[in-house]
C-alpha cells in the first residue's frame, strides 16, 4: 500500500483510502507503555467522543480511528492494535460481520463492542461472534474505561444483569426478565430484518449483503414464520416499528 506524507508538521501519516475517516496518530508519539486502542463507528461526534475520553487516560492511547469495516480492517492490518472498540451498527458491513472477520484474520485483537442498542439482544450475539464484551454507549465514561481495561486484561465484559441472564440460559433456567421474539432469529436473519425495517428492498439487501435475491427472500420467509408474521406487509410494518424504537433516542456522546 502506497503512503503518502501528510504535509502536517505533526507528520501523521495517512493513506489516499483513510483521508476522510480513517486518522493515525503521529508515529513519534506512540508510546509503549500505553496500550493502543482502535476506535471504529460512523458516527463522528460519537467516536471524537470516545477518543477524547480515551485519550485522557495515562495507560490508554488512541492508535486510530476507522468510519466502517473496511477502513478497520486496514488500520488493523496496519497499526496492530492491543484493542477494537466497535459499533455494531455501520453504513455498509456490519459490526457483527466485521468481529467475525477478526476472529479469523486477526484472532489476537480483542473486540469490545460499544453501541447504542439494548444488549439483552445483541450482547449475546456479539460474543458468540467473538467480541470479548458489549457495553452500551448510556453506560458513561467510568463504565467504559472500566470494560476497556478488563478486555485488555483478557477478560469478558458484561453488564451484572446481562451476564445473569446469559447463566439462566446456560443453566437451563427460563432467563430473567422479558424475551424479545427477535432473539429468535439467527444473526443472519436479524440483519436481514434491520434491512427491512430500513426500509431496503431485496435487491438492496442482497447487494448489500452480498447475497442472491433469493437467498433474502428464503431468509425473509423464515422471519416471517419465527415472528409468525401472516405476510411481507406485516413483516415491513413489524421491522419498521421496531427499527423506529431501537432509535427512539440515540445515544450522547461519552464523556
Amino acid at each position: 500500500m502506497r503512503v503518502k506524507k501528510s504535509p502536517s508538521p505533526r507528520g501523521i501519516a495517512a493513506t489516499d483510502t483513510l483521508r476522510d475517516a480513517g486518522r493515525f496518530i503521529p508515529r513519534g508519539e506512540a508510546l509503549t507503555s500505553k496500550k493502543k486502542v482502535l476506535v471504529v463507528d460512523d458516527h463522528p461526534m460519537l467516536r471524537e467522543g470516545l477518543v477524547q475520553l480515551i485519550s485522557r487516560q495515562p495507560d490508554l492511547m488512541v492508535c486510530g480511528e476507522a468510519g466502517d469495516a473496511q477502513q478497520a480492517m486496514t488500520l488493523i492490518e496496519s497499526l496492530k492494535p492491543d484493542l477494537a472498540v466497535v459499533d455494531i451498527s455501520m453504513a455498509g458491513r456490519s459490526g457483527l460481520e466485521l468481529i467475525k472477520d477478526l476472529r479469523v484474520m486477526h484472532p489476537d485483537v480483542p473486540v469490545l463492542v460499544m453501541s447504542m442498542h439494548d444488549e439483552s439482544l445483541y450482547a449475546e450475539r456479539v460474543l458468540r461472534a467473538g467480541a470479548r464484551g458489549y457495553i452500551m454507549k448510556q453506560a458513561g465514561g467510568d463504565l467504559v474505561l472500566k470494560a476497556i481495561r478488563q478486555v485488555l486484561n483478557g477478560e469478558v465484559y458484561i453488564s451484572p444483569v446481562m451476564s445473569a441472564k446469559i447463566l439462566d440460559t446456560l443453566s437451563g433456567r427460563k432467563p430473567r426478565g422479558s424475551s424479545s421474539p427477535i432473539e429468535k432469529l439467527s444473526d443472519r436473519e436479524f440483519e436481514i430484518f434491520q434491512l427491512v425495517g430500513l426500509g431496503k428492498s431485496t435487491r438492496d439487501t442482497a447487494k448489500q449483503l452480498n447475497l442472491s435475491p433469493k437467498t433474502v427472500d428464503a431468509h425473509r420467509s423464515h422471519i416471517k414464520e419465527k415472528l409468525e408474521l401472516q405476510d411481507a406487509t406485516s413483516l415491513v410494518r413489524y421491522a419498521v416499528r421496531w427499527v423506529e424504537m431501537e432509535n427512539a433516542a440515540p445515544a450522547p456522546p461519552v464523556t
